[in-house]
């Protein structure tokens, strides 16, 4: 981003024509940070809590109190039977630099003994499903799409939450590729492309396996590819000639067996192919099993062997950071309980093994909007012997339940270091403007909270710009790796964004050289087997489905899922008016074979409930979703709902097959119509 300054005031905010990959152009929320930046609900100076908690009653107080109350509690909590471990923190990506948001944050929580936090909401599921097949989170350039010929987008709405990406697949099209959506609803995405595919939700992987058949049955696939690069193609040629044939494929997904015929056939022969699949389809019980499998896919087609073949997850791997040293995980008391964020209602109610939370610490995150079964992490939240503090740009639905709120900066007020996931580039975030009122950045919060613990200085006085040193590995030039050498601090400022040391034409397995155990391609996963899994791809139904639990469906018939809004990012820019009064209201989309025998019309208000909880929203009624799903984008702060839920008081807290991931898409409901 480029920032134009009037008298230290930011004036206007652009695309950097001169990054590589992102070419001048912000999304449509970002082009409106400015609006958050200056937004007069911005948190400006600490403040206690003076009334019931979520009553949003809170005087002022200055740094100094809330810093002393905050050390004087965990103080007490640490010294307590409970121990240390009662304190738990509760932070993701709200900040995603990893100064601000893995950095000495990590190092005080370990010195402090705390709980630790498996960050598992997003992508771990998938990352797991994907290693194990791949080694690592290496894929498809992304700018390589751009002279792809077949591209697939499985599960993900590029053209809204990857826009720099669908420019370079926009430009393939140009050239003469065919873009498919595989996507249960009809988003951005699927509306722009060549060809939509609506599977039922959660079968994914038995499409990719049906897809292996037909490959395999005529003789299309890359059969040098599998003998040099590949473990297990035998066992998977077996597996899937006699069990995913199209007529059970076609009954599980619900496509129709032309349809996955046709897409094989296409995929196999339109050379080069690339699959963008994203973390979408895998928030369900058997996502990490799906995205392993579609992973196996370009091995079988060998589509490795072209610049713009493959498929791309993520490009976070290829960003070798020194976590070790920025983070101190050794700080860490052996045998320190770990909690899976996800099941932050069970932590808050005393149902995991370990001492009850007696305090949690919030930032970068705002777990009461975002949070599977948000009743129970509201009424956990609620607890009167729990101490809160959280960490905020604004008075979130959590900071309504703080005991503690702290003003935090936003980017444009502080330091920070970024990696990327959807690109090969490293780059410093130079602070533009001094922070706002009394608003203060993550990294000086915990050096002035450690300082008040009396924890050892040496551990929290580095400044930000000396953590940035540190995870480049200046501090141990040494033990650097090649893909960050002579990437430094100093170049970083001096020349804006830098490119990791890749080939110009990245082509990361066009001769194999896997970094797995075998260094090939896993279609048979030894880690697998020896961990009591499926070693080979498979389909892993939904736990919430009409046929996995026909009980439950024959109360709640209808799968809902949750994606992002096009107008927020999960909970960020709900507080944006103009792109709050964008999203208009809370929706769920519906199918007209659902809507009718429920007397729903478009426009209606109608109720989405099952036994975990209940949330209003406007009935938007057509074909954007196949029958038997409903689709609410979200996710909206339950205070600017009329009944004060959202989404997530419909979902549930089972983890997935894989990674310990949420399951938000797994899950069943009804939808009635209000009658007032």
């Amino acid at each position: 981003m480029l920032v134009t300054l009037d008298d230290g005031k930011a004036v206007r905010i652009r695309g950097n024509p001169e990054h590589p990959f992102t070419r001048g152009f912000l999304c449509h929320k970002v082009t409106r940070y400015l609006e958050r930046v200056y937004h007069p609900g911005r948190l400006q100076f600490p403040l206690r809590r003076i009334g019931p908690r979520g009553a949003g009653q809170f005087e002022r107080i200055s740094w100094e109190t809330a810093l002393d109350e905050i050390a004087t509690r965990f103080q007490q909590i640490a010294a307590s039977p409970e121990g240390p471990q009662a304190i738990l923190p509760y932070s993701y990506c709200g900040t995603m630099g990893r100064i601000q948001g893995e950095s000495l944050d990590r190092r005080f929580f370990h010195r402090l003994g705390a709980s630790q936090l498996d960050r598992t909401i997003c992508a771990t599921a998938g990352v797991v499903g994907y290693t194990y097949t791949m080694g690592a989170r290496i894929g498809t350039a992304p700018e390589a799409f751009g002279e792809s010929r077949y591209i697939i987008n499985w599960g993900s709405n590029t053209a809204v939450t990857n826009m720099h990406l669908w420019v370079h697949m926009h430009e393939a099209r140009k050239r003469g590729a065919k873009i498919v959506t595989i996507d249960p609803y009809r988003c951005r995405t699927a509306e722009r492309s060549d060809w939509h595919l609506m599977p039922r939700v959660g079968t994914d992987a038995a499409l990719a396996l049906g897809m292996m058949h037909v490959i395999l049955r005529d003789g299309l696939a890359d059969e040098d590819y599998l003998r040099d690069h590949t473990v297990g193609a035998e066992a998977l040629r077996e597996r899937v000639a006699k069990e995913y044939t199209l007529d059970r494929v076609s009954r599980i997904t619900g496509l129709p067996a032309g349809d996955i015929e046709r897409l094989a056939q296409e995929y196999a022969t339109q050379s080069p192919a690339a699959i963008r699949v994203n973390y979408g389809l895998q928030r369900h019980y058997g996502g990490g099993m799906a995205i392993r499998t579609i992973t196996c896919l370009p091995a079988v087609i060998g589509s490795w062997r072209h610049h713009a073949g493959g498929v791309l997850l993520s490009t976070s791997s290829l960003f070798p950071l020194n976590n070790a040293a920025l983070q101190r995980p050794d700080l860490s008391p052996p045998g320190t309980r770990i909690v899976n964020m996800n099941q932050l209602a069970e932590a808050l109610h005393g149902e995991l093994p370990g001492p009850p939370v007696k305090a949690i610490y919030v930032y970068n995150s705002n777990p009461a909007a975002v949070a599977p079964d948000q009743r129970r992490v509201i009424a956990g939240l609620k607890r009167d012997d729990l101490f809160v503090v959280v960490h905020e740009q604004f008075q979130t639905d959590t900071a309504d339940y703080a005991d503690i709120v702290l003003p935090a900066t936003t980017q444009l007020e502080h330091f920070d270091l970024h990696t990327a996931y959807g690109h090969h580039f490293v780059q410093v975030n130079e602070p533009a403007i001094a922070p706002l009122a009394e608003a203060r950045c993550n990294t000086q919060v915990f050096r002035e909270l450690a300082e008040r613990l009396g924890f050892e200085r040496e551990l929290f006085s580095p400044s930000d710009a000396d953590l940035a040193r540190v995870a480049l590995w200046e501090t141990e030039p040494d033990r650097c790796p090649e893909l960050l050498r002579g990437i430094t601090l100093g170049r970083l400022i001096a020349e804006g964004p830098v490119r990791l040391n890749l080939a110009e034409r990245f082509t990361p397995f066009a001769n194999g050289k896997f970094p797995t155990p075998s260094g090939k391609c896993e279609l048979y996963s030894e880690r697998m087997a020896r961990a009591g899994l499926d070693p080979l791809p498979t389909y892993t139904p939904p736990a919430e489905s009409m046929d996995s639990a026909p009980e439950l469906a024959a109360r709640f018939p209808l799968q809902l899922i949750s994606p992002p809004s096009p107008h927020f990012l999960n909970s960020t820019f709900v507080e944006v008016d103009s792109l709050r009064e964008a999203a208009g209201a809370p929706e769920v989309e519906i199918h007209p074979h659902d809507a009718e025998p429920r007397g729903i019309a478009d426009g209606a208000m109608v109720a989405v409930f099952n036994d975990r909880g209940r949330f209003e929203a406007v009935a938007r009624v057509g074909a954007t979703v196949r029958p038997g799903v409903t689709v609410a984008p979200s996710i909206w702060w339950s205070k600017f709902t009329q009944d004060r839920a959202n989404a997530n008081c419909t979902t549930n807290t089972r983890l997935s097959d894989l990674g310990g991931g949420a399951t938000f898409f797994d899950n069943l409901v009804e939808v009635e119509l209000i009658t007032r």
